[in-house]
């Protein structure tokens, strides 16, 4: 058995994980999921919400588990899953990026995403800014083909009542990795080979500059917790069981 913590992606929360969780449990793990900083239930307001709120949601979950956990991140949980390790690396068994942003050291998501690969398979616009600029949301009528083409009518009905404007915040913010601390922890790297959000020669591109061990190939889109919770489970289970 082990202890798994799930950190969602942009504008979406813990309910994403819910046709998950339960097929974790039936492979006999254990599961929890969070809400980060304004989004899902948190009703934190977006002009609140810093870059180290949003770690230190992670690393409270971490420290409140019994024992080392998995921790994975999904698409811009990435982000969140790296800096928890540098935070607190003696509370993560394993790093799992499932089709998720991985950072190098002094790296933007920003900088990533400018990456000529970052798009080159999926050029419509995904995101609008608010007025104010702290915030951005989804564009409703590219959400299915760039995040949600293989699920199902309900499962993309559920997630769209569902997200929430994602805290530019998260996008901006250097990310500081050192190798004393996130590089003493093991990672993994789940690709997802029909991504039209995370281009796959984007996942490859990063992986390429931070290594992962094991690197697994899935062949859904971006939300296989949706798409394909059991074929995850399984993959995550394998990984668990190195």
């Amino acid at each position: 058995m082990v202890q798994f913590v799930l950190v969602h992606g942009a504008c979406h929360g813990a309910w994403c994980w819910v046709r998950l969780i339960p097929e974790l449990e039936a492979l006999g793990h254990k599961a929890v999921a969070l809400d980060l900083p304004s989004l899902g239930a948190d009703e934190t307001p977006i002009a609140d919400v810093t870059f180290a709120g949003t770690i230190g949601r992670v690393v409270d979950v971490l420290e409140k588990q019994s024992e080392p956990v998995i921790l994975v991140g999904h698409s811009l949980g990435g982000v969140s899953i790296s800096a928890a390790a540098e935070r607190a690396p003696e509370r993560i068994r394993r790093l799992v990026y499932l089709t998720a942003v991985l950072p190098a050291n002094g790296q933007t998501v920003e900088e990533i995403y400018a990456s000529p690969k970052a798009f080159a398979e999926t050029p419509e616009r995904s995101a609008m800014r608010s007025p104010d600029g702290l915030s951005y949301s989804f564009v409703p009528e590219n959400a299915r083909r760039r995040f949600y083409h293989d699920c199902t009518d309900a499962d993309f009905a559920f997630a769209m009542a569902h997200l929430k404007p994602q805290s530019s915040i998260m996008r901006n913010s250097v990310l500081r990795l050192t190798p004393e601390r996130y590089g003493r922890v093991k990672r993994a790297y789940i690709h997802c080979a029909d991504d039209r959000s995370i281009a796959i020669g984007l996942q490859r591109e990063m992986v390429a500059r931070t290594p992962c061990d094991p690197v697994v190939t899935m062949t859904t889109a971006h939300s296989p917790f949706f798409a394909a919770p059991k074929e995850l489970a399984r993959v995550l289970d394998g990984i668990a069981r190195g």
